[in-house]
Parts: C-alpha cells; structure tokens; sequence
C-alpha cells in the first residue's frame, strides 16, 4: 500500500465539497481514488445546480474513478459475507482489490474484516 494513496467515500467527498478543512488536510497531497459508485452519487443527486455540478465534476477529474470489471468477485464475496447494501459492497470491494485505506464516516464498514478502514467523524 502506498503512503500517498486514499479511496474516498461519498461521504467523505460530500464534506470535503462543503468546505471541511480537517479533512482537505487529511486528503492533500494524496493520490485520491473513488468508486464509479461514488460518482453516480454525486452527480445523480436530483437537486444539484449547475454550480454544485461544476464543483464536483472539477473534483473527479482530480480523483482515479475505479470501474467494476476488475472487481465483480469481491463484490460478491463481500455481500455474501456482511449483507451490505450493493453500493456499500462496490466501495469495500473496490478498496480491498486496491489495498487502500477506506477514508468513510460510515460505521457500516467497520464490520468488514478485510477493509483498512480509517472512520472520519465531524
């Protein structure tokens, strides 16, 4: 596992849009990678303005969008395991394939034994 390297929830990515600066120097400096998931989330809210859009889609250009192909078997070990919602199964899969650390403040994740979890409360 890289030093430098992150994977992002929804979350996480939703408080740094809302300006929190403990977490923008949590995640400066880092290679920041998300889930193809995390990205539908984002811009598939159904009230987001044309600035919100703006904002978030000059954050994913600087994140790594992680798609689902390599990652299909995991997802599936996963929800057989922990009986996660399927967005909730992507994210961990695709972390635990990476090996990076899960930045999240969603306490679901902790009962995932093969994630590196790293829970962010505000």
């Amino acid at each position: 596992m890289s030093g430098n390297k992150i994977f992002v929830d929804t979350n996480t990515l939703i408080y740094l849009l809302d300006g929190d600066s403990s977490l923008a120097d949590i995640l400066n400096q880092r290679n920041i990678y998300i889930s193809f998931i995390t990205q539908l989330e984002l811009l598939g809210y159904p009230e987001i303005t044309e600035e919100d859009q703006f904002q978030i889609e000059n954050l994913l250009d600087n994140c790594v969008i992680i798609d689902i192909n390599n990652i299909k078997t995991q997802v599936i070990g996963i929800k057989r395991k922990y009986n996660l919602k399927i967005p909730d199964c992507i994210i961990a899969a695709t972390a635990v394939y990476l090996d990076l650390p899960l930045i999240t403040s969603d306490k679901e994740f902790k009962k995932i034994e093969e994630l590196n979890l790293m829970l962010y409360e505000k």
